[in-house]
This record gives structure tokens, sequence and C-alpha cells, in this order.
């Protein structure tokens, strides 16, 4: 794992706070960091969850699952990345989602209150946690309505292209990456597997796109 103040400088929720203010701030909050190995569950749909996490190493998914144990892929968190902020925040008493190591991964927990917590004298880094904390909350409903974006579409093919489309607009280039193998691409867009799988090599023998593993280029 990288110098763990490193990988905090990167999180949008301490933008704005000294590196050298980390571990006085961290004390403060009570944060706790714990391991999790690959598949394990790190927060389970059901349960309460009053803690934030985020991922020091590793990488974790955020899944949502039926009665029958089919499952749809919500988001993937790697390194700096947050989860859990908005159920923690609002309280739910019972988690619609559940969160899964999607490899051997780091996790450090901060509980809500002790960020929104006002003390008499309050620590300078309090102000910036709550404004950040409210960007991120927006930039994920941004997300959110991302992936309504490309679910609503009616056909796999017109769902693959919205997503991929989306990708290689953010990444500012015709080549990109996705971060989901191709089960998770199809949990992701809740199509199966194996007619994505087919359409993908339609788009490419119609010279619309080319592909290895999770590597595309739109044409």
């Amino acid at each position: 794992m990288k110098n763990r103040n490193e990988i905090l400088k990167s999180c949008p929720l301490f933008s704005g706070i000294k590196e050298e203010e980390f571990d006085s701030m961290l004390s403060c909050l009570g944060a706790r960091e714990l391991e999790y190995k690959k598949e394990a569950y790190i927060y389970m749909a059901g349960n309460a969850v009053s803690e934030i996490g985020i991922v020091l190493s590793g990488s974790v998914i955020i899944i949502k699952e039926d009665f029958w144990g089919n499952r749809t892929i919500i988001s993937r968190m790697s390194a700096a990345d947050m989860f859990a902020e908005s159920f923690a925040f609002a309280g739910i008493p019972k988690l619609p989602i559940s969160v899964v190591a999607a490899e051997n991964a780091e996790v450090l927990f901060i509980d809500c209150k002790n960020i929104l917590n006002a003390y008499p004298s309050p620590c300078g880094f309090h102000t910036a946690l709550i404004n950040n904390m409210v960007r991120i909350l927006a930039g994920k409903n941004v997300m959110l309505m991302q992936k309504i974006d490309h679910i609503s579409c009616r056909t796999t093919r017109d769902k693959l292209l919205s997503y991929l489309s989306v990708q290689a607009i953010e990444a500012k280039s015709k080549a990109f990456t996705i971060p989901y193998n191709r089960q998770e691409l199809a949990d992701y867009l809740c199509i199966d597997r194996s007619a994505m799988s087919s359409e993908l090599g339609r788009l490419r023998d119609e010279g619309i796109l080319t592909f290895h593993k999770n590597n595309f280029e739109l044409l």
C-alpha cells in the first residue's frame, strides 16, 4: 500500500486540509483501519451503518442482491474513494445495498457523527470536511443519474454504447480503460453477460470499437 497520507491527500473529503494535520485529525475523528480478504462483506444489506468508508488499498464494489442472489453492481471504489456516506448521514436503519471487497482491501472508517460534531472550540478541519462532503454527495447524485441514463436504454447495444461513450468523454480519449471485468460490467448495466459479449463482438465486427479485456477504443 502507498503511504496512507498520500492516499488521503487524493481523497476529496480531505481537500484543503494540510498533510501535517492528518494524524491529529484522524485521531480527533476516531478513525479506524480494517483489512478485508477478497469477497469479504464489508457492509451487508439489512444492517444499519453509521460510518463512512475510505478505501486505502485494493478495491470494493457496491452491490444490490435480490432474493435469489442475483447481483447488480452499483459502482466500484478503489484507493482514495469513499463509500456508504449517503446512507450513514441519512441514518438509514436498514442498508439497501452491500459492500464487498473486490480484492484484498484496507479500509479507513470514520463515524459520520464525528464529522458533524461541533465542539465548543471546533477543530479547524471540521468546516472543510463538511463543505467537502456536500460537494461529494452532489457528485454522487450526478453519477447515479448517469447510471440511470445507461440502464434506461432499451437494448443491450444502446446500454453498452451509452456507458462507453461517457467513459471516452471522461478519459478525453477514444482509447480508455474501464474499472469492470466482463461480469461486473454486465451486472453494472443490468444485462446478461452472454448477450453483452455477443453484442460487443458485433460492435467490433462492424468497426465501431475494439477491445481487449477492459481496454476499449471507440473508432
